[in-house]
């Protein structure tokens, strides 16, 4: 059997593309992952802030940038691991819509180590893992919810 002390345990570690219209951005989004970061649910690694205009053209984003449409994100500014790089950024501009931003982010979800410190003291290894889309789990609760019998 190996221990693994917590402080060496990571949890998993995800990258999100978050798209959004340029008309109506409120900054709630970004308020959620200062949340987040601040109360250890994860640990940002890379936030990039890309915005595609109407005729395709791709920018990274200062987030310094005041009054800036990345300025929600102003308190990242830095959060730069080099795990997204030029290829990431094109995958990006690839994915999203003319007329929108997104933002590319690397966390790690750190409220699991002690988890995973605990499945390999017990010897335990990660051999399958997937994330099942929101309206795919969204969908089966509807239709577990249509087949309970009301009381």
């Amino acid at each position: 059997m190996t221990t693994t002390p917590e402080t060496e345990a990571h949890g998993p570690v995800d990258f999100v593309l978050l798209e959004f219209p340029m008309a109506g951005l409120t900054g709630r989004a970004s308020e959620e992952l200062i949340r987040l970061v601040e109360e250890g649910v994860i640990r940002l690694f890379d936030l990039l802030v890309v915005m595609k205009n109407e005729e395709g053209a791709v920018e990274v984003l200062e987030l310094t940038d005041p009054g800036g449409p990345a300025e929600a994100f102003s308190y990242f500014d830095g959060a730069h691991s080099g795990i997204l790089g030029d290829e990431e950024i094109a995958e990006a501009a690839d994915a999203i819509l003319p007329g929108s931003l997104a933002a590319l982010i690397v966390y790690e979800n750190i409220w699991a180590a002690p988890f995973v410190a605990a499945v390999r003291e017990s010897g335990g290894e990660l051999v399958a893992s997937t994330r099942i889309p929101a309206p795919d789990v969204m969908a089966a609760l509807e239709a577990l919810d249509a087949e309970s019998p009301v009381a």
